[in-house]
């Protein structure tokens, strides 16, 4: 069935991201799914690159031509925004009219829902369950379709758990599509940095559209720098779509974008050497705790739940009241029994935090 709170007046918030921006500024950030930000230092000649003038009323060539050869496709399949979420919001206003059917999975990440209702679609739930280590089921995909579905919207890996997507599951979801006269949104903002290998979903079929951007993976959040690849009679769709919502891009964070491409190899490493110290930490700690269950993670968050606690609100905000912590409640995902833990800052960082969520849980067992 459609969500309830389509009609409902503040249909169009996205609670998790208003609940980021306004909560208190902790000492020890868990809750944030990027790689730690990069420093000017990280990018050399960006502050050669800057410059306030340029032509990119269609998107920055250069920086589509370095997108499209990264990812093995051609500039023509490629439209640049504002960001992952920029991206999810353009394919959202090329395809959708009012009362089409959006599937979106569940637990899932609320703007994905927010772009959608804000063009008048319904959205409709698929679960990815913890049992079945919250995979991908085309099954569930199947029996949530409707005749009036025009998009299946997908992350991979998985936010909030992290849990990577089958790729058979993909191309089987892609055929459930493809017979529907739909197509499959797949928001891989997280994918670079992982062992996934491979090309993006729009690289196999053209029922396939990618999402990414160079914030989650590379620590460039600030930049914005996004991008959808997609077929080029949909490409077409989408960047008529910018020229509304955008206008053009931001000059300055393209030339930027295109220099951080000409350094992406190196950003990747640093990216994952990050990554592969702080997944041991936290892999180590969750081993460790015993009223802990989670599924294992491809990316930068883990979705644990607390054995027990059916909602994990009360204990996150104790922790950042008490302990200064920041955790995501799994509330915010659909999810309540569950926390988001995001491992992609310093290691000293996470390494104190997982202390203090450890201490957090031992407080806890006490109290029952």
């Amino acid at each position: 069935m459609p969500d309830a709170t389509l009609n409902s007046p503040i249909r169009y918030l996205a609670p998790y991201l208003e609940w980021a921006k306004h909560r208190p500024t902790p000492e020890l950030d868990l809750a944030g799914s990027n790689i730690l930000s990069c420093s000017i230092e990280d990018l050399p000649g960006a502050r050669q690159a800057v410059a306030l003038s340029g032509a990119n009323d269609t998107g920055y060539a250069p920086l589509m031509d370095a997108i499209a050869a990264r990812y093995g496709t051609t500039a023509s399949r490629v439209t640049t925004a504002s960001g992952t979420s920029g991206a999810n919001f353009l394919v959202c206003a090329a395809l959708l009219q009012p009362g089409d059917d959006v599937l979106v999975e569940r637990p899932g990440y609320d703007p994905l829902l927010g772009a959608a209702r804000m063009f008048g679609a319904n959205t409709i739930r698929f679960d990815r369950v913890f049992e079945n280590g919250f995979a991908l089921d085309p099954q569930r995909v199947q029996a949530a379709l409707t005749p009036r579905t025009r998009l299946i919207v997908v992350t991979h890996p998985h936010n909030p758990t992290g849990v990577a997507a089958d790729r058979a599951a993909l191309d089987e979801i892609a055929r459930i599509a493809e017979r529907a006269g739909a197509h499959v949104l797949v928001d891989e903002v997280y994918r670079d940095i992982t062992a996934i290998g491979g090309l993006p979903s729009a690289g196999r079929n053209d029922v396939f559209i990618s999402t990414s951007s160079l914030t989650k993976s590379y620590g460039l959040s600030s930049l914005r720098c996004g991008w959808v690849i997609a077929s080029e009679e949909l490409t077409h769709r989408i960047s008529r779509a910018r020229s509304i919502v955008e206008g053009t891009g931001s000059i300055v964070a393209e030339r930027l974008g295109t220099l951080a491409f000409a350094h992406i190899d190196q950003l990747t490493a640093r990216a994952r050497s990050l990554l592969a110290r702080n997944t041991s930490l936290v892999t180590g700690f969750l081993e460790s705790r015993p009223e802990l269950e989670w599924a294992p993670t491809a990316g930068t968050v883990v979705f644990p739940r607390i054995r027990g606690v059916a909602d994990t609100t009360e204990f996150a905000d104790r922790l950042l009241k008490e302990r200064k912590t920041a955790i995501v409640p799994g509330s915010f995902f659909e999810a309540p029994a569950h926390v988001r833990l995001g491992f992609g800052g310093e290691t000293p960082t996470v390494a104190r935090g997982l202390e203090r969520i450890g201490a957090a849980l031992d407080e806890l067992a006490a109290r029952r």
